[in-house]
């Protein structure tokens, strides 16, 4: 009787921890929800949404092309003012940006454009095939005659290309004036600098005897200084000055020539031109 009330305690112990064992595992954890991901931000779409994204566009210019674009003091701050940065304020202002200026020498805009530097350059650059390789342009928005300027005491002497066989004509670099210079100017001697100041002080410092502008800064600078003489001398007529872009931002283009028509067909930029031409020769 001892005996078999003993094996009976025994099993009963027995049950009792194998359930207590059996309670001890770890119960499941209930799982976390996982924090939904932040969607990331949708990239600006083309170069007009970077620009519009980034709250400013860079102008590239050179400025020192009267009436184009040039320094000049105003209310004692120096300024760079011209057509073509009225033109660029009118831009910056339908696409609600701000309007940042590099100034830099002209053989150094394309360049800074195509490594993006600069978002667009107005600087009275003439739409040639040559650049069409690296950038692409907006739609022509003026054109002008291409005049030689010489220093007044030399007037009598210097009509023509042909008058200047050997002597020294000067132009600025990489431009279509410079290609005037060579081509029309063949038995001179070329000049080329990366400044119309530079070549302007080089006339009148008789170490070149012709400088080749656009017509509206020779006049701007005739203008200024009597020492120098504009002979009645056509050289022709550029392809029409217009705005460069980096290669492939077609929707920057078609922007530009939307606003550029517009300004066009109302007179606006015919009549920044005339002001600008004012102001520099005040």
């Amino acid at each position: 009787m001892f005996k078999k009330l003993l094996i009976t305690v025994l099993v009963v112990s027995m049950l009792v921890v194998l359930g207590a064992c059996a309670n001890t595992n770890t119960p499941a954890e209930t799982p976390t929800e996982t924090p939904a991901e932040t969607p990331a931000e949708t990239p600006a779409e083309g170069k007009v949404g970077q620009i519009k994204a980034a709250g400013k566009i860079v102008l590239g210019t050179a400025a020192d092309y009267p009436p184009y674009e040039f320094h000049k003091l105003i209310d004692g701050k120096d300024e760079i003012v011209g057509f073509d940065i009225e033109i660029a304020k009118l831009i910056a202002k339908d696409l609600g940006v701000e309007l940042e200026i590099v100034d830099m020498k002209f053989d150094g805009l394309l360049p800074a454009l195509v490594t993006d530097d600069i978002d667009f350059v107005i600087a009275g650059m003439v739409a040639n095939e040559e650049r069409s390789k690296t950038v692409d342009f907006s739609i022509p928005y003026y054109a002008a005659r291409q005049r030689m300027v010489v220093r007044a005491e030399d007037k009598d002497i210097y009509k023509s290309p042909a008058d200047l066989a050997g002597k020294s004509v000067g132009a600025q670099k990489t431009t279509i004036q410079e290609e005037i210079a060579l081509e029309q100017f063949a038995e001179s001697q070329y000049v080329g600098l990366s400044k119309i100041t530079d070549l302007i002080l080089e006339l009148q410092n008789k170490k070149i005897d012709a400088v080749i502008l656009a017509e509206p800064v020779a006049k701007a600078y005739v203008a200024q200084n009597s020492a120098l003489h504009l002979p009645e001398l056509d050289l022709g007529s550029e392809d029409g000055v217009a705005i460069a872009v980096n290669k492939g931002n077609t929707d920057l283009v078609e922007e530009f020539n939307r606003i550029l028509e517009g300004y066009l067909a109302d007179g606006t930029i015919e009549n920044l031109i005339v002001e600008a031409t004012k102001l520099s020769e005040e």
